[in-house]
This record gives structure tokens, C-alpha cells and sequence, in this order.
């Protein structure tokens, strides 16, 4: 199975399959409520790769996630659209889109043993535009 990652804001991101290594999804509802609650919220935690360039290759945009991350809260750029794909054989399982993504959390650990260093990324959708979230599967073959 693999994972796709594209943002699209003031700038384009696309990780494909050999750099994500797995996509955590969930609905955030307050854990102190005792019927279903108006304060709904959704997480996505992508954890991935970030590849060096080897041989003339191009770098990959690991490090425009990076500073997507630092962009304040008063540049509208700070909400972008970001879609993930799950494929399994050639096929979408699954498609997520989140229109009003904003970083909660962004790391990268790097470690001299495995040779490549290791990102997570950690995005909520903007509250009060839960409706427009998408969440997609059952797609004939391609």
C-alpha cells in the first residue's frame, strides 16, 4: 500500500509513495462530552522520509513543508489544501482532502545510522470549515 501527499497554496507540494511511510487520521471530539458534541475537529498526523538528492535528482519539497510550518497565523497562506491519497495496487482506496489545513506540529529527526532523516507533520482542518472536509474511498480502477 502507499501514500500520496500534495498542499497546494501559494505553493505546490507533492511527496509521493517512497517518501510517505504512514497517514494517521481522526476525528477530534471533546472527551468530556456526554452527547454528540457541536465541537467537531479533524487531525492528520504524515509521517515521512526526507530523501537527499543523488545523482543529479531533484531535491524533495521536505523543506517546503518545513517552512510552510513557520508561516504566521496572519498570512492566509497559513491554510493550504492538502489531499492524501491510500493506493493499493494502482488504485485509490482512500482520498482525503482537507481545504483549510493549518500545521499544528512539524519535526524532523535526522539520525547518522539510517542515512535519512525522518519528518512529522501534524495538520488540523480550520474548525468552522469542518463541512467542506472530505473523506472519499470506494473509486473504481483507474
Amino acid at each position: 500500500m502507499g501514500l500520496r501527499l500534495k498542499i497546494e497554496g501559494n505553493e505546490q507540494i507533492s511527496l509521493p509513495e517512497t517518501s510517505i511511510m504512514s497517514v494517521q487520521f481522526g476525528a477530534d471530539i471533546p472527551h468530556d462530552s456526554n452527547a454528540r458534541s457541536t465541537d467537531l475537529g479533524s487531525t492528520a498526523q504524515i509521517r515521512g522520509k526526507i530523501l537527499a538528492a543523488v545523482g543529479g535528482e531533484a531535491a524533495d519539497d521536505t523543506s517546503k513543508i518545513a517552512r510552510w510550518a513557520l508561516v504566521p497565523a496572519e498570512n492566509a497562506d497559513c491554510y493550504r489544501k492538502v489531499e492524501i491519497d491510500v493506493v493499493s495496487a494502482s488504485q485509490i482506496v482512500r482520498q482525503i482532502t482537507i481545504p483549510n489545513a493549518f500545521v499544528v506540529d512539524y519535526e524532523e529527526d535526522f539520525s547518522d545510522e539510517t542515512g535519512t532523516g525522518v519528518f512529522t507533520l501534524l495538520i488540523k482542518q480550520k474548525k468552522d470549515k469542518m463541512a467542506a472536509l472530505k473523506f472519499e474511498g470506494g473509486f473504481s480502477g483507474e
